[in-house]
């Protein structure tokens, strides 16, 4: 058995995984207890259940996972501003789909996926060599916490199969082994799920699995079968999405407010949509990272909270330099959503507590401090281009602040500006006033993905009537209702084309770490898009890390071009 470590006040895992070359994550270690004094009474087994689930927020939603999904795909991108943001020309590699096997992020897509699944292996081993009902809890509780940690550990799989397909499958964290095939990932996937989700519980508690956001991965494996495996499984993915729709994991049904699903943790309400989820606390557990990667430095200044973020991501861009809307059918992420479109609304804080919109665009006001909510009307000021001059975010990139000839210099990555792009504020950072910022808990799978699932699958199989209906029952949340008819894919058959289903998806799932996967399946990873033309490699499969290469002898670059 391993020891364990207490470190800044969690129980961390040594995980053990030198033989995969995982990178150190830089604990301090305050003390050392052996394992076998570990387990001494309910607490410290829970505290060993909740480690790998922390991991986890950090491996979907702190950088390269969430980088590796979105800023290689067509909606997001982290332009050069100026002296900030070249960061070794990653971001302009990353968007431009000329990534090398030496990239930072890559090795991190590899790394994150493996410290999680170490984790979960070792505490797979520690509990089924512990008599649960000694402590306090029952063989039940076993059973499910075991089947807790498979599922999550499958879940970290998903991320390699998705990038990489051929990957090691290591029992222990100890044993150096070889890749196995794409088919052999999946299948152990598909094992680990279907045995886990019996000993799960309908009901979920915030940070774990249910039956039904164990049955979601198994329908999100079954969905993409034919892009990991080459094998056509929409079938099977429909039948599971519509039975998590038909409650035979548990009950859930859709959110009727748009924000809901992206809201909890903020109020005492709790989305009725949501299978799973990460919960967050200020100054315990924040969602901060996305914050920090999409907001302005003065971002403060107009949510009414002490950070400043790093103004690095923003939407695409929707529009040239002289105005005009882009022509490409990919990207162009802002433009696409219906001005009727209730996301589509500038992001402010109301009186009763709620926000409106996803977006911040425009000129930026100064948060209203005194009444708690919305905006003074005091503009907020640049710091670099726009230093002293009025700050207003626009849905284009450019040198506009040297005038003719920056524009000359064109629209690219490395011509951006402290105001271009659009940024998401879908997981809305609320006011420090109200104890609000940071405590916002994140929908990692949602009910409305079951809906679309079933949808694809209709469309697939030519049932654009039925992939309608399961849409809108999505999307009317979405629309006033003196505005639903003209939006309707019911009302409207003629709108729902292969073009658009894949523009809806952007649209529902935008900044959910969705976008590379669902372009894949849908055949366009390698089409163009604003400042990428087609890419002339297949580059739906990253390369394998060559520090990966360089540390384990057994690992062989299985990616065409490299």
């Amino acid at each position: 058995m391993l020891k364990k470590y207490i470190s800044k006040g969690l129980m961390i895992a040594g995980v053990g995984l030198a033989a995969l070359a995982c990178t150190d994550l830089e604990e301090e270690i305050f003390s050392n207890i052996a394992s076998e004094n570990y387990y001494q009474d309910k607490n410290s087994i829970e505290a060993a259940l909740v480690r790998p689930f922390e991991h986890g927020h950090w491996c979907g939603w702190d950088g390269s996972r969430w980088i590796l999904q979105e800023l290689t795909a067509d909606q997001f991108v982290w332009t050069q501003k100026g002296k900030h943001g070249y960061d070794g020309g990653q971001w302009i590699r990353a968007h431009g789909h000329t990534w090398t096997e030496e990239e930072g992020i890559i090795n991190g897509g590899w790394v994150g996926p493996y410290q999680g699944i170490g984790q979960c292996t070792n505490y797979i081993a520690d509990f089924t060599g512990l008599d649960f009902v000694k402590y306090g809890l029952t063989d039940a509780d076993k059973q499910n916490y075991i089947a807790q940690l498979r599922t999550l550990r499958s879940w970290f799989y998903l991320f390699l199969i998705d990038y990489f397909r051929s990957v090691p499958i290591p029992m222990d964290t100890k044993t150096k082994v070889g890749q196995s095939s794409p088919q052999e990932v999946f299948t152990y996937i598909e094992k680990e799920l279907k045995e886990s989700i019996p000993a799960l519980p309908k009901e979920t508690m915030a940070g774990r699995f249910g039956q039904a956001g164990a049955a979601a991965l198994l329908a999100r494996l079954y969905l993409n079968a034919e892009a990991w495996i080459g094998q056509n499984r929409y079938a099977d993915a429909r039948k599971v999405a519509q039975d998590i729709i038909d409650g035979a994991y548990g009950t859930y049904k859709l959110d009727e407010d748009y924000r809901g699903p992206f809201a909890d943790g903020l109020t005492d309400r709790r989305s009725p949509e949501n299978l799973w989820v990460f919960p967050h606390k200020r100054n315990v557990y924040e969602f901060s990272w996305m914050y920090n990667a999409m907001m302005h430095y003065q971002a403060r200044y107009s949510l009414g909270n002490t950070w400043g973020g790093w103004n690095g991501i923003h939407l695409t861009p929707s529009r040239d330099l002289e105005g005009k809307p882009y022509t490409y059918k990919l990207g162009r992420p802002y433009e696409k959503f219906s001005n009727d479109d209730r996301r589509k609304q500038p992001f402010r804080t109301n009186a009763d507590g709620t926000y409106d919109g996803f977006f911040l665009i425009g000129q930026q006001y100064a948060f209203d401090a005194q009444k708690g909510y919305g905006f003074t009307d005091e503009k907020v000021n640049g710091t670099e281009e726009y230093n002293g001059k009025p700050l207003s975010y626009v849905d284009q990139v450019g040198r506009f602040s040297e005038g003719a000839e920056g524009t000359s210099k064109g629209s690219h990555v490395n011509m951006g500006e402290e105001n271009s792009g659009v940024r998401l504020i879908k997981f809305p950072w609320l006011s420090e006033s109200k104890n609000l910022f940071q405590n916002n808990w994140v929908a990692e799978i949602r009910l409305a993905e079951m809906y679309y699932i079933v949808a694809e699958c209709m469309f697939r199989e030519n049932d654009k009537a039925g992939a309608a209906k399961m849409l809108d029952a999505v999307r009317k949340r979405n629309f006033p209702t003196d505005k639903w008819a003209a939006n309707s894919y019911e009302a409207n058959p003629a709108k729902l084309t292969e073009d658009e289903f894949v523009d809806e998806l952007g649209r529902e799932f935008l900044g959910e770490r969705h976008r590379r996967t669902d372009l894949i399946r849908w055949k366009r990873y390698g089409n163009e898009w604003w400042d990428k033309p087609v890419d002339t490699r297949d580059n739906t499969i990253f390369p394998i890390p060559k520090n990966q290469l360089t540390s384990n002898e057994l690992l062989k670059q299985t990616t065409p071009g490299f």
